[in-house]
């Protein structure tokens, strides 16, 4: 587990006829990274933006681009969006014919290797490669639209990667949460050993990014301090 809690505002909630003073304004306020969610009408029932979009979010931002591929398979667009700017890059395991050979290609590009799944598929999809992975990304709301309602629920996930992380030896697995992530249930995301926190309306919605982006950063200190942990 990082020492660190970390906010991700997601852009797919900012204001894209300003994207880029958005993408400073959040940064500004105190954000840590700029997940970046890609949809392509197949594996979910949206459709977002491109490599070109992550581009230009890559010129703005001074924080590491997180990029989140909902899409099907994936491993044809690794190059594409590590190419954009992606430090991050993170597929959803049920949208992969070969897990590993995506993982490997993500790791060839030089991107951090994030794995994610929906709430309904379980997380054994992507466990025996764990130890070749970065990132683990719980989804706390079906992939495909903003501004959804948090599923308590997977915070079971969340539990059981960190547990089957800390049974390996692998310390410095970060599982980030997205979806409904708010003020209000930060806290409980942190304890249950979740550290990056993805926000979108919750962030881009308000007229203070700083004040929200503080209220999930202080809630999920909370939470890490309740369970024993660094804060």
């Amino acid at each position: 587990m990082s020492d660190q809690i970390l906010i991700a505002p997601s852009i797919l909630s900012a204001d894209f006829r300003k994207l880029g003073d958005e993408i400073k304004a959040v940064v500004d306020a105190g954000a840590d990274l700029i997940h970046c969610d890609i949809m392509d009408g197949l594996f979910v029932p949206n459709i977002s933006y491109g490599p070109m979009i992550v581009e230009w979010a890559k010129k703005a931002s001074t924080v590491p681009l997180d990029v989140h591929l909902m899409i099907v398979d994936p491993i044809r667009y690794i190059k594409h969006f590590r190419d954009a700017g992606a430090d991050i890059i993170t597929v959803h395991a049920e949208a992969c014919a070969d897990l590993p050979a995506v993982i490997d290609a993500i790791n060839d590009s030089g991107a951090q290797v994030g794995v994610s799944v929906n709430p309904d598929k379980p997380v054994d999809l992507f466990l025996p490669y764990l130890e070749k992975i970065d990132m683990v990304l719980i989804m706390s709301v079906y992939a495909g639209f903003g501004g959804q309602k948090f599923m308590p629920g997977v915070l079971d996930k969340v539990r059981a990667v960190r547990s089957r992380a800390e049974m390996i030896g692998h310390n410095t697995l970060a599982i980030e949460i997205d979806g409904g992530i708010t003020g209000d249930n930060a806290q409980l995301c942190a304890e249950a050993g979740a550290d990056i926190f993805v926000a979108g309306s919750y962030v881009f919605g308000a007229t203070d990014y700083r004040e929200r982006i503080d209220a999930v950063r202080n809630a999920a200190k909370a939470g890490r301090k309740s369970a024993g942990g660094k804060s």
